[in-house]
């Protein structure tokens, strides 16, 4: 965005008087959308297009309408905008990223991979990409470019816990589980208080029936989060499995006060006998 605002200072300076205008519309708009205020921001953005319908900066002006119809919970109206920005500036990075993002939330992963790969294709060095390619290639089961993916990333930032995750999972999924099981005790000796490596090592424990070691981990995970939901349904699947359903229906019970998915606590307490 600091970019772009600068770009747009510039312009004004280059272009007539109706450019300025331009840019203060962009301005005034980014601080509406800023303080939630959509509807005065997108009148103010169709106005900038108005003013200056043929330049490249508009690309990003279909970024922010298309953000805006997300808000609003328009998706298709939301992809359309994206398209258009990109059909303006096809390299522009950020709007490849929301569609992406756009397209996971829709539940089509063959076309945010595509806009992943067009990501890093411009930036090979792009880590939020290279993250959720690495996550989209182990779900379909493409485990030799997901680990060269979080090994790159882990190259970029050695101190990335989601990266170090991925690559234990994987190593866990594909037929390395000692390696697996090392480094998630690794990262437990590095970050002793962050919940997710505790839950994350408890379902290895668990998947390889060290249920008291798995149980002390599910507990530690949810004593540095309780509101964690996740966490409280993970351990009530747990206990499920080893067949304390006392302590699993008080855990779903109080998953289902913090958020949790109703059907999914509903399938869970039909698993108890």
């Amino acid at each position: 965005m600091r970019t772009h605002l600068l770009l747009l200072s510039w312009l004004a300076i280059l272009l007539p008087i109706c450019a300025q205008d331009y840019q203060t519309n962009v301005k005034r708009a980014m601080e509406l959308l800023g303080n939630d205020s959509i509807d005065n921001a997108e009148t103010l953005l169709r106005e900038a297009l108005k003013l200056q319908p043929a330049i490249k900066s508009n690309a990003i002006i279909y970024q922010y309408l298309g953000r805006i119809e997300e808000r609003r919970g328009n998706q298709q109206q939301a992809l359309k905008h994206y398209e258009t920005g990109l059909n303006i500036s096809p390299s522009t990075l950020g709007i490849l990223m929301d569609r992406a993002a756009l397209y996971m939330r829709m539940g089509n992963e063959k076309k945010a991979l595509a806009d992943y790969n067009s990501v890093i294709e411009f930036n090979a060095d792009h880590t939020e990409a290279l993250f959720v390619r690495a996550f989209l290639y182990t779900k379909q089961h493409m485990y030799k470019p997901a680990r060269a993916d979080y090994e790159h990333l882990i190259q970029l930032e050695p101190a990335n816990l989601n990266a170090h995750l991925g690559l234990i999972l994987l190593n866990e999924k594909t037929g390395r589980p000692q390696e697996a099981m090392e480094a998630i005790n690794a990262l437990v000796q590095l970050h002793p208080r962050e919940s997710r490596l505790y839950a994350v090592r408890a379902g290895m424990e668990e998947e390889r029936k060290q249920y008291e070691p798995a149980q002390h981990d599910y507990d530690q995970a949810i004593a540095l989060e309780p509101g964690n939901a996740d966490y409280l349904m993970a351990r009530a699947s747990f206990y499920i499995h080893i067949h304390k359903h006392k302590l699993a229906k008080a855990d779903l019970h109080r998953a289902l006060e913090l958020g949790a998915p109703r059907e999914e606590v509903a399938q869970l307490l039909r698993e108890i006998r």
